[in-house]
């Protein structure tokens, strides 16, 4: 830890909690704290957070967070960065008050108005597929089933509007956050009229926009006196959660790319310049002028938790199972001839079918249940395989490094599966709050301490780096040959998931009461 030198804190406001760090200028965590934020699912894929809850948790993780800091370390404080879930948002009255609950990048109400509207047009001018995330869809939901709500709204924004909002009086948000609502034309970085006409809103109800890494505001005096900070500071425009994962991981160059072993699985790389791809989604870079390419699997980690949770050893209530990692470790590539398609949650890259199921396939009578663990897990890196060779192709740029990071990455068999699968090593990123460390070297790039404001060259100062995996090349063979006959299992079962998905309508199963929403 430095002694000296400027601090800066970060907040990373997720779908289920706010976390604040401090951080200095070696990227070296001084102070942590986190606040959780309740989901209410108020229908069937209805979800909803109570948006005063995204500041209030702000608020509140700042205030431990800075409370643990001796009165010296506190004057260091010299900027605020700020990071959150994208692709949701909220609608507020003219004193920031919320109208209705805001609804969440996981939200899948809008299905209709994703047929209605979902174009390869759209996606090529706002840089987002047609699916669930970009909150376009949901806000024309809002139109034809809420209309007084968008009426009503003084502004609609982001989670970072909001945050920042309550920090310094301005409804402003980072180009690099508010695009995440998918009303932006990419390519100018600013609303599309085209865009907000089908979403139903107008430009006055919008954030003013700053670049990522610019001032946005000070820091109200109240909050300063709350906080017990020695003067104001200021407020810097920060990124969605995925693209400050990739500054956190110094993934500021093409040839490098992330990946997040998550819930989900999210690989993205840098770009100077925009391509579309129906393969990807593009997202305007937390680096000021750049873009994101990113390809994005709903059925990562989630995946492997499902099978320990409704196959595994009931007494680890699907926790990690050591046991069950050392029995699939020793089953060959290819599983025995067992292959799977990992389309639990559908699928995303680069099919974008939301009526996609999974499938097991070769099951023998010699097979196990570890058989099955280690084919979910191989069948998951073969997407990944499969969609960095996309990447790579679109762009003509070859990956040197992958950066991993999430929950998956405390898988030794997982981590070296990637590695053998996709033939790039990989380099395990340290840092467990990765996204609010991009944040935090937006911030830290403001001060100068590096002698320069660019966040590149911040990132590729203070991320924090564990052990590199090189790839075992024999293996690789042998993967790749798997891959090309799992490969052939979507096209075709294709047709056969949109008759399922017709028969799963026709004769729903008993569905769950959810809880009411708060607001």
């Amino acid at each position: 830890m430095n002694s000296e030198g400027p601090l800066v804190i970060a907040i990373d406001s997720s779908t289920t909690a706010t976390k604040a760090i401090i951080v200095d200028a070696s990227g070296q965590v001084l102070q942590t704290a986190k606040n959780n934020i309740q989901l209410h699912t108020p229908a069937i894929d209805f979800y909803e957070h109570n948006p005063i809850r995204w500041w209030e948790t702000t608020r509140d993780s700042i205030a431990e967070a800075v409370s643990k800091l001796s009165p010296k370390d506190r004057e260091r404080i010299q900027a605020i960065g700020i990071t959150h879930q994208r692709e949701s948002f909220a609608c507020f009255d003219k004193e920031g008050k919320p109208i209705r609950n805001g609804i969440l990048w996981l939200d899948a109400r809008a299905t209709k108005q994703i047929q209605k509207y979902g174009s390869d047009h759209i996606h090529n001018l706002s840089g987002k597929p047609p699916g669930e995330p970009p909150a376009i869809y949901k806000l024309a939901w809002l139109k034809e089933n809420e209309p007084e709500t968008l009426e009503k709204a003084y502004k609609i924004v982001d989670v970072h509007g909001y945050i920042t909002w309550n920090m310094t009086g301005e409804w402003i948000s980072s180009e690099a956050c508010a695009d995440t609502l998918g009303l932006f034309d990419i390519r100018k970085r600013t609303f599309s009229d085209e865009l907000m006409n089908i979403a139903g809103v107008n430009r006055e109800q919008m954030s003013d926009l700053k670049a990522p890494g610019e001032v946005m505001g000070m820091l109200k005096q109240e909050l300063v006196s709350a906080w017990g900070l020695s003067k104001s500071i200021p407020v810097i425009a920060g990124a969605g959660d995925g693209m400050a994962a990739g500054i956190g991981a110094a993934v500021v160059t093409p040839n490098i790319a992330y990946l997040n072993l998550g819930t989900a699985v999210v690989a993205g790389v840098q770009s100077a310049e925009y391509k579309y791809s129906p393969v990807f989604r593009n997202y305007v870079a937390g680096i000021p002028g750049n873009f994101i390419f990113e390809v994005v699997q709903h059925s990562g980690a989630y995946l492997a938790g499902w099978f320990r949770q409704a196959l595994g050893d009931p007494k680890l209530l699907g926790e990690p199972d050591i046991r069950l990692d050392e029995k699939a470790e020793k089953i060959p590539p290819g599983c025995e001839g067992l292959v799977t398609l990992p389309y639990w949650n559908a699928v995303q890259s680069p099919y974008w079918d939301p009526v996609a199921r999974g499938a097991v396939v070769g099951w023998r009578g010699t097979h196990s249940r570890a058989h099955m663990y280690r084919s979910i897990l191989e069948a998951i890196t073969y997407e990944i395989q499969m969609n960095l060779s996309y990447l790579q192709k679109e762009t003509g740029v070859s990956l040197t490094s992958l950066r991993i990071m999430g929950g998956g990455t405390r898988s030794k068999l997982w981590r070296q599966m990637v590695a053998d699968i996709t033939g790039i090593p990989i380099t395990i990123c340290l840092e467990d709050e990765i996204s609010a460390l991009g944040a935090a070297i937006q911030a830290m790039a403001h001060t100068g301490v590096f002698g320069t404001q660019d966040i590149a060259v911040a990132s590729k100062k203070m991320a924090r780096f564990g052990d590199t995996l090189e790839p075992n090349l024999e293996k690789n063979k042998i993967y790749l040959e798997v891959a090309e006959v799992q490969r052939q299992l979507y096209p075709q079962l294709k047709d056969i998931f949109k008759q399922l998905n017709v028969l799963s309508e026709k004769y729903p199963g008993v569905k769950p009461e959810s809880p009411k929403s708060e607001l």
